[in-house]
């Protein structure tokens, strides 16, 4: 009686569940979706009522479900295993119980030898669908490893020290100012690399405090330091900065700003600068300067390098004060995220501002400073006319403009600066926006660095209504012309996907760029840009539009859900604009690339970029209805004090909509959309074409209601940080969510060596030459918030061996 009940329940179970698919399968095909859904909910629906009356053919009738699904399957999304993981894997794993002694054992029970027979026959073909599914999707990965061609230049002669910097140093973010994060040390390479060990870490004990890593709010240690001479030198999310030795990671100094960063919805630090000073205090301190910023309320200060001491003879007492010619900045409004860059002696900045919130938000006015005093230099604000008119007392700068947030680069020879900008504020409702933000919006802006005149523009989105700011400063690189000779060019990525290809003397396209038709929206009163400029003379970075056999889940019917929500949203592929109606967002505001860039080998003349593929669903609503529903709170402006919403909900004050951004993602907290999640890419710069692609990444570290999983499969995931690459031709990356930094190579995409980290490693790396005459590399291990990656406090670098 008791075997009885299991079979029993079983049977009442599959039935439950037919009634649940077909239910569903009924609503998809209402909305113009798959019939295959309905049919194998009736076909459990009779599998299991036949079970239940205690037939044999109730099996049997599931085995052919079984069949007609691993069809279906195929047909519909080929051998891709992780595609077919959602189809067959739960219809294969209750195949094998319903084929089990427990339930078919019970029907063939006097049938002890042909009934045996049929439940191991039946067995084993479930058996075989599970081993099908994941033998197809290691498969498919292989296969996904692309080797399209050989690069098409050779090595070129190992190039001078790009912009002074010594061969062992890496003195900015991208090691130079040129922003290409290429080390020219071949210590390390393909033959030695998986002898690479730990070396040493150093613990800051700057982790997330109540509250800072949910709703929203994200906690993210992205800080890539910097190193000079034997010291290596980087800020805490925290904003701490912290000296240690470069060879053995012993602390030198540690200075903290101070300040309440609990305003602050982002709690992060991508970098500090470097200055070698022109004169020194009377003291005889400061010759050499550490440049960073408080997020309390924005802040520039210097530290002597040396002992981490504020420089008195800066700003005041070593400080100085952003908010100047700003109005109201509340806290957690505006600061600095991205390390400022310091040339000429002078500190050139932009800042972030609290996205979406209000009309009229702090500046994204752009300034420089004396590097030794403190004083400004120079401003350009794109609201005054000329933009880089000085302010008289009493004056502020305009405020709402788009800001650049990102790291900057810059090309000494030119005295050019190169300015990433993002979006007026708010992003997604644009029709108050002014003249000069539809000019300057999403834009890079090469600024001449004496006088903070704009030299050029190039506008990389009109009207931008997704929030695609330029979110880094370009890569600058040297390559053939036509007729033989180089061109300074520059390499810009985008959050949309787009690479632009320019010549970075005065922002001309060096490849096509077409102005192509795109899809208008129905926001009442809302300006439509009928183009956007696509960068056609470039490989795409793009996932392609989504299908409904695109969907995924973990199961049937979370695919089932996803498949009906798709077909509930508006998706006109890239440039959908946001409506009323949900639209997917694909990809979104964090894009398919964001603040790390790209990495380029100026030698092999190579591109490296990690690209990220995070479906969004965005969906506006009228700002009373909005508020009505409780997605914020009302504000009187800014004498009061401000009342911040959830991350998702985006109130826009000031204007008549509001609009909800959040991840598409299915009841278990996974994607809706298909892998590869994260994929990895080599482009030669010379021919314009793929050189290898890759899915990069797995799901270790990654599981629903916040699990994480100690083993992954290698599905290709999403990563936040960038790439180095070297001379020996090894490029690595710690960026992907399974928290492995890896090393490849650069011409094929191989993975020759490995190492699980303690944390995220969501920052982008640096190699340098230490005192022992060892290459390091070094990474920081703090997690993003964002990604929910495990968050650490490690800074972790890694050698070869000491030679005996």
């Amino acid at each position: 009686m008791r075997i009885l009940s299991v079979a029993g329940f079983t049977a009442l179970f599959v039935v439950f569940l037919g009634f649940i698919i077909a239910g569903l399968g009924g609503w998809l095909i209402l909305l113009g979706g798959s019939p295959y859904y309905l049919l194998v909910g009736i076909g459990l629906i009779i599998s299991g009522g036949l079970v239940l009356r205690g037939s044999r053919l109730g099996p049997w009738v599931y085995t052919v479900t079984l069949l007609g699904t691993v069809i279906w399957a195929i047909v519909e999304s080929g051998l891709d295993g992780w595609s077919l993981i959602p189809r067959l894997i739960g219809p294969a794993l209750l195949g094998l119980w319903i084929w089990s002694p427990w339930v078919a054992g019970r029907l063939y029970r006097h049938e002890a030898t042909s009934g045996n027979a049929v439940r191991v026959a039946n067995l084993s073909f479930a058996l075989m669908v599970v081993v099908f599914v994941f033998g197809s999707g290691y498969w498919i990965t292989e296969a996904r490893t692309k080797v399209f061609s050989a690069p098409s230049s050779r090595e070129t002669a190992p190039q001078a020290d790009g912009d002074g910097v010594a061969i062992g140093n890496w003195q900015f973010y991208g090691r130079t100012l040129s922003g290409d994060r290429f080390s020219p040390l071949d210590q390390i390479k393909a033959s030695n690399v998986r002898d690479l060990k730990q070396a040493w870490s150093f613990s800051t004990n700057d982790l997330p405090k109540s509250g800072e890593n949910s709703n929203g709010r994200e906690f993210s240690f992205e800080a890539t330091p910097i190193k000079v001479g034997d010291n290596l030198y980087f800020c805490t999310p925290h904003r701490d900065v912290v000296a240690l030795d470069a060879t053995t990671g012993q602390l030198k100094w540690r200075y903290d700003p101070g300040g309440d960063m609990s305003h602050n919805v982002y709690q992060a630090c991508r970098g500090v600068s470097y200055y070698e000073a022109t004169a020194s205090d009377a003291t005889g301190a400061c010759k050499s300067r550490i440049v960073s910023t408080a997020s309390d309320l924005p802040r520039l200060f210097e530290l002597d390098a040396a002992t981490g001491k504020p420089c008195e003879g800066f700003g005041t007492h070593g400080m100085v004060d952003l908010r100047e010619h700003m109005g109201p900045v509340p806290p957690g409004f505006h600061f600095i995220s991205s390390p400022p860059l310091v040339l000429n002696g002078k500190i050139v900045l932009g800042g972030w501002v609290y996205d979406n919130q209000t009309v009229g938000e702090p500046s994204g006015v752009i300034r420089a400073f004396d590097a030794n005093t403190g004083t400004l230099a120079w401003s350009w604000d794109m609201g005054k006319t000329p933009p880089n008119k000085k302010l008289d007392p009493d004056e502020t700068y305009t405020r709402g403009t788009p800001n650049g947030w990102g790291v900057y680069t810059a090309d000494p020879k030119l005295n050019l600066v190169y300015v990433p900008l993002g979006n007026a504020t708010p992003d997604y409702f644009g029709k108050e926006r002014r003249s000069f933000d539809d000019q300057y919006s999403s834009s890079l802006v090469a600024l001449d660095l004496t006088t903070g005149e704009e030299r050029w523009h190039f506008q990389t989105v009109h009207h931008d209504l997704w929030d695609f700011d330029v979110p880094v400063g370009p890569s600058l690189v040297d390559l053939p012309g036509a007729n033989g000779a180089m061109i300074p060019a520059l390499l810009q990525t985008t959050k949309q996907g787009q690479l632009y290809l320019l010549d970075r003397r005065d922002g001309h396209p060096i490849t096509n760029v077409e102005e192509k038709p795109v899809p208008r929206g129905d926001i009442p009163g809302e300006r439509y840009s009928p183009t956007q400029p696509f960068s056609t003379g470039m490989p795409q970075m793009l996932a392609p539009k989504l299908q409904e056999a695109d969907m995924w889940g973990a199961t049937p019917i979370d695919q089932l859900l996803c498949r009906i929500a798709f077909h509930r949203m508006r998706d006109d592929g890239l440039f959908t604009p946001p409506g009323e109606k949900p639209t997917i967002g694909w990809p979104a505001f964090d894009g398919t690339s964001d603040w790390y860039g790209a990495t380029i080998d100026p030698e092999r003349r190579l591109l490296y970029l990690n690209t990220t593929f995070m479906p969004f669903q965005l969906q506006m609503l009228p700002y009373k209805r909005a508020l009505d529903k409780g997605l914020f709170k009302p504000w009187g402006g800014w004498s009061e004090p401000y009342p911040q919403p959830e991350f998702q909900n985006n109130p826009q004050h000031g204007t008549p909509y509001s609009i909800v951004v959040k991840p598409w993602l299915n009841i278990f907290g996974l994607p809706c959309t298909r892998p590869p999640w994260g994929q990895m890419q080599a482009i030669d710069l010379v021919t314009k074409k793929v050189v290898w692609q890759r899915p990069i990444g797995t799901t270790r570290d990654l599981g629903p209601f916040g699990l994480r999983a100690p083993i992954g499969l290698p599905t290709g995931i999403f990563s936040m940080g960038g790439s180095v690459a070297t001379r020996s031709g090894l490029v690595f990356m710690a960026a992907t969510t399974d928290q492995y930094i890896r090393a490849f190579d650069g011409k094929s995409g191989e993975t020759l060596w490995e190492e699980h980290l303690s944390a995220g490693g969501n920052a982008t790396p640096l190699t340098y030459l230490g005192k022992d005459g060892r290459q390091y590399v070094v990474v920081a291990a703090g997690g993003h918030g964002g990604l929910q990656s495990r968050n650490g406090d490690e800074v972790i670098a890694f050698a070869l061996p000491k030679a005996d």
